[in-house]
């Protein structure tokens, strides 16, 4: 694989920790590739982090990231808008992760009469919120969503995810928004356009079939399944498009 692949995305929740437990093959995976000399790229549809906030929590599971081979939605997003949007005003539902993504790329933040609503996961989100973002989409802002995940799991369980608000706003405004996280493939795409590689050189691995598989797959680029996550083995056999790997752990790559 380190002779194949020159840029090696991996999926964070679920590929190489679960919430706050490091996945012990995914970690020797990584160091094995950086000891080869490829450094891997970590891609998720969190927009609520920043760089930092990432490669601070890779790094107590031991795993050393590049910040700039860190690519969440919020990034993703705030690229996107630069680039379909450059010079737009943007209303904002989200944390930290999407404002610090929006500063860095040069957006002009509002409260009121934006050009764009970009929405990422809020925690603190209110009614207030919402309908000030309903009514400027009724008024003919952009509409775009960090992703669409509809839950995150939480210790208790499955809880609203992003995707639940933007539904809401959808149907209260009509408007159909551009998804920018996977299964979508913009966040490959960046990345291939930031430092040209070819699609033959890319591999997306992850344990989401519905996101990170189709992601790569979408991309036209090799992906690897890893079981133990939320798409099981007997799911993904049932899946029209297979991915190119399936493997139990990323230590199985190669045996």
């Amino acid at each position: 694989m380190f002779n194949k692949y020159r840029a090696i995305c991996l999926d964070l929740d679920g590929t190489v920790y679960r919430g706050t437990e490091p996945i012990t093959e995914a970690v020797t995976f990584i160091a094995n590739a950086q000891a080869n000399g490829v450094d891997p790229y970590f891609i998720t549809n969190n927009s609520s982090m920043t760089r930092l906030q990432v490669q601070e929590k890779l790094a107590s599971f031991g795993v050393k990231a590049d910040e700039q081979r860190i690519m969440t939605s919020a990034i993703a997003a705030a690229k996107y808008c630069a680039s379909h949007h450059s010079g737009a005003s943007v209303m904002m539902i989200g944390e930290t992760g999407l404002h610090e993504a929006l500063v860095a790329e040069g957006m002009r933040l509002t409260d009121a009469n934006p050009d764009v609503v970009v929405v990422g996961i809020d925690r603190d989100i209110t009614y207030a919120k919402l309908a000030e973002a309903n009514l400027a989409l009724r008024a003919g802002a952009m509409f775009i969503a960090t992703n669409g995940d509809k839950a995150l799991p939480m210790e208790r369980g499955l809880v609203p995810g992003n995707g639940s608000f933007v539904k809401l706003l959808e149907m209260a405004s009509g408007c159909k928004p551009v998804y920018v996280g996977k299964p979508e493939s913009h966040m490959l795409g960046f990345i291939q356009q930031a430092n040209g590689y070819s699609k033959e050189e890319m591999l997306m691995v992850g344990d989401n079939y519905d996101t990170d598989i189709q992601a790569g797959i979408r991309f036209g680029i090799d992906t690897i399944h890893v079981a133990g996550g939320v798409t099981s083995r007997d799911e993904l056999l049932l899946k029209e498009q297979q991915p190119t790997y399936h493997l139990q752990t990323l230590l199985d790559w190669g045996q």
